[in-house]
């Protein structure tokens, strides 16, 4: 009985949590495109840089880029809390982020046009750069059959309101991470390609290397792109003012194929993991900087640096 009582409990909170994000859902799409993405900026640009995340941003930001001023650093962290406000408020209005709707010019639609018209499975990949779901919104458009990956929500209601939302600027096909594998394979033996973001740390992954430091990195592109004879193709999205933004289909990646498939796998790796790094600094204040990339030797290097700076910079 307690098992029970406890599930109630627990399914009472999820539908009440549920609740609130579709009013808040509900609010934003009431206030349109503009009015939600300047609210959804002000409130993180001005409590983002007081939550403890803001030290990881800091670190990071040291990490990838050591000879930038601390003045740089600040602005550049407060203006990715701005544009990560942003993503998360456009989310309820993502079906009005569309090249339909005129606020996303496409470079290299061709690109996708010719992957759709193949019949052949392609492995779209990119960072979570600007508002990353307005290129799943172009893949949408460019009307290539293709799965996209995604993070389930731990509520199973507030899960289902988010697919939703996708479903309404074309979203059909979804791999839940972790146990969406099977569907993945499965997609790409029918010519269904997949998108999958890249850029977040994967403890279980090889070695490789992302602004000059060590990173452990998914193989997940590299090894279907592999298995399937499949190729890479990389997008980006930046931000534009007025709520618009500009996504490109870069040139393809192609992983090696030679007799030593290690070498290869991480070859194809370290490729897709260097076009973040470009692509992050082409615009950094894009990027999602909140989460912490590096493994904890990185971190720990960084601190043991900040402390000798200290004690040389400190009163003798």
């Amino acid at each position: 009985m307690p098992g029970k009582q406890t599930d109630v409990r627990q399914d009472l909170i999820w539908r009440l949590e549920a609740f609130g994000f579709q009013a808040l859902f509900g609010f934003l799409r009431f206030l349109g495109v503009e009015r939600a993405s300047g609210l959804g900026g002000w409130l993180l640009r001005t409590l983002g840089p007081k939550t403890g995340t803001q030290k990881t941003v800091m670190r990071n930001l040291r990490i990838a880029f050591p000879d930038m001023s601390d003045a740089e650093r600040e602005a550049l962290a407060l203006e990715q809390w701005d544009r990560t406000g942003r993503t998360f408020a456009e989310l309820a209005v993502m079906d009005r982020l569309t090249p339909e709707g005129g606020r996303v010019e496409v470079v290299g639609m061709e690109r996708l046009h010719a992957l759709r018209d193949s019949g052949k499975a392609a492995v779209l990949i990119s960072g979570h750069l600007a508002n990353f779901e307005v290129m799943a919104a172009v893949i949408m458009a460019s009307g290539l059959p293709c799965q996209v990956t995604y993070r389930a929500a731990n509520n199973p209601y507030v899960d289902a309101l988010i697919r939703q939302s996708r479903e309404r600027y074309g979203i059909r096909l979804f791999a839940p991470k972790g146990d969406g594998t099977r569907e993945l394979m499965a997609g790409m033996k029918r010519g269904d390609s997949i998108a999958l973001l890249v850029d977040q740390k994967y403890n279980q992954g090889p070695e490789v290397e992302f602004f000059g430091q060590p990173v452990n990195a998914s193989p997940g592109a590299a090894r279907l792109a592999m298995k399937f004879g499949a190729v890479i193709q990389p997008l980006s999205v930046v931000r534009l003012p007025g709520v618009r933004f500009r996504v490109t289909a870069h040139e393809p990646i192609t992983v090696p194929q030679t007799e030593d498939k290690t070498a290869d796998l991480l070859a194809g790796i370290q490729a897709v993991n260097r076009f973040v790094e470009d692509r992050v600094r082409e615009v950094p204040e894009d990027w999602f900087w909140v989460h912490r990339r590096w493994p904890d030797k990185v971190y720990a290097a960084l601190n043991d640096r900040l402390a000798s700076m200290a004690r040389r910079n400190g009163p003798a």
